[in-house]
């Protein structure tokens, strides 16, 4: 139980891929580390612009005012928002400089905001814009120059990463579904034909899993 680690007072910061993937794989971890004044931001890899297509107008702007809504609901106050500004399904490679500037930044961010445990995608999901914001993670973490933690959730597929699993305290009942429902984009037809989230997933546990990555240092 995250509550009862080591980590249960540690200041925390929440990558995600996509609008949406916070709410779905690090919801309760959002909230639970808000309520303690314990969130130092959540960073969003891209803007998801690539769920309808090219040309849909004001898509972006859309998806980012959802996802500004969603954290709000599930943090109940105001907590900084960042945007990396990557393309969606178009990750920098860890060898371009686009890559570099991100881990820089990010790594900036770690440390200025006094970042103890960092929470990103895992892997395991697949997706390339998943697989790169867990890469930029170690990237970032080995540029903060801080002793941190990084945690792995999942959104789509079981984890492929190795190291103890802990989960977090349960959210209030209804709080998930009601900040995922500000992603109307991902759910209704409101933007026109494009991507819909799967009915299954929208059944989410009151709860988040979370497992500590060994990485070398």
């Amino acid at each position: 139980m995250l509550a009862r680690s080591p980590w249960r007072g540690a200041r925390w910061l929440v990558i995600a891929p996509h609008p949406d993937d916070e709410t779905l794989g690090a919801g309760a971890l959002i909230h639970h580390a808000a309520s303690r004044d314990r969130l130092g931001g959540v960073v969003f890899l891209t803007d998801g612009g690539g769920s309808h297509p090219q040309g849909t107008p004001h898509l972006r702007a859309v998806r980012r005012r959802e996802a500004r809504r969603a954290v709000g609901l599930l943090a109940e106050r105001l907590v900084p928002i960042d945007w990396l500004g990557w393309a969606d399904g178009k990750p920098s490679h860890e060898a371009s400089r686009a890559f570099g500037r991100s881990a820089r930044r990010l790594g900036t961010m770690i440390r200025t905001r006094r970042i103890d445990a960092l929470a990103v995608s895992d892997p395991g999901d697949r997706h390339c814009d998943h697989v790169a914001a867990f890469q930029l993670a170690l990237a970032a973490c080995d540029r903060s120059r801080r002793a941190l933690q990084i945690f792995t959730y999942s959104v789509w597929h079981e984890p492929a990463s190795r190291g103890t699993r802990f989960a977090t305290p349960s959210m209030p009942n209804g709080l998930r579904r009601r900040a995922l429902g500000a992603h109307r984009s991902q759910l209704t037809p409101s933007m026109g034909e494009g991507f819909r989230l799967p009915k299954p997933m929208r059944r989410m546990p009151p709860a988040d899993q979370l497992i500590a990555v060994h990485w070398p240092r």
